[in-house]
């Protein structure tokens, strides 16, 4: 399905609150991101895209046919960490399973790594959301190990998966 990656636009907020304002997405990210989802919390988000700076941080709207349908952001590591970053996601329901997220993790790695002097990126999903793990496996992500009970989510303590592409791993 074809998607494009770009900078988020204020106007994007009302769509961005549909979407975001569910269950299956919000219980595989980090509490930051609220269930249920306002509108507030869309336009308080996108603010806080356009503030950032890009040395720092890539914050990309995920579109079809215009329309913002999810979020992929690289986020720089400080201090010693600062050759590496950090990969986060998410995908409207109605686009999953449609190749885009896959598609998209590829497109946002291959920007940092070219802005950027990183030599790693980084994504830690829950164990259990195997979707994500395999889009990062179709993506070039090697398994670097299970974090055993490494997050507290909603009352329960979960494993997390530590997932790595290093630069000259990343697939042109």
């Amino acid at each position: 399905m074809e998607f494009e990656l770009r900078p988020w636009r204020l106007e994007d907020a009302a769509i961005m609150a549909v979407y975001a304002d569910n269950e299956k997405v919000a219980r595989n990210l980090r509490d930051v991101f609220p269930h249920p989802y306002a509108p507030e919390n869309a336009e308080q988000f996108i603010h806080s895209c356009l503030a950032a700076e890009e040395g720092q941080a890539l914050f990309r709207a995920i579109t079809v046919d215009g329309q913002a349908v999810g979020s992929i952001a690289l986020t720089r590591g400080g201090d010693v960490y600062r050759r590496s970053a950090e990969l986060g996601y998410w995908l409207a329901e109605p686009h999953w399973g449609k190749g885009i997220m896959t598609g998209a993790v590829r497109r946002i790695c291959a920007e940092g790594f070219a802005r950027w002097d990183i030599v790693r990126i980084f994504a830690e999903p829950y164990a259990y959301n195997t979707p994500s793990r395999r889009v990062l496996e179709k993506a070039g992500f090697a398994l670097e190990g299970v974090l055993r009970q490494s997050v507290w989510k909603r009352g329960k303590l979960l494993d997390s998966c530590m997932y790595a592409l290093l630069r000259q791993e990343m697939r042109v």
